[in-house]
């Protein structure tokens, strides 16, 4: 019996990925603010496209995966941006906030 390990490591990159978009967008707004929302959206298009012209099944998914997770970023950059203004978060102190 062949076992088919595509699934575990779709699932685990997967996980790895949304596990390093939360901190990623974390720094992105401390050091830069809200305006780094076009380098998630940069980096999302250039994963999506990568996915649409690679071969390899496992890998276009997994470049499918971080271009999503890149396009959900851009609101959790908003998001962050209220979370720091609550107090949540440590805001920049080099850094002016505009509200």
């Amino acid at each position: 019996m062949d076992m088919n390990f595509s699934g575990i490591v779709i699932g685990i990159a997967t996980f790895l990925v949304i596990g390093l978009f939360h901190p990623l967008v974390i720094k992105a707004e401390y050091y830069i603010g809200v305006k780094s929302w076009w380098l998630f959206l940069l980096l999302g298009i250039v994963a999506a496209v990568a996915s649409l012209m690679v071969d390899d099944l496992t890998l276009s998914i997994l470049l499918g995966v971080v271009a999503f997770s890149s396009f959900w970023s851009i609101g959790e950059v908003f998001q962050q941006k209220k979370r720091v203004e609550k107090g949540w978060f440590p805001a920049n102190p080099k850094r002016k906030i505009r509200k």
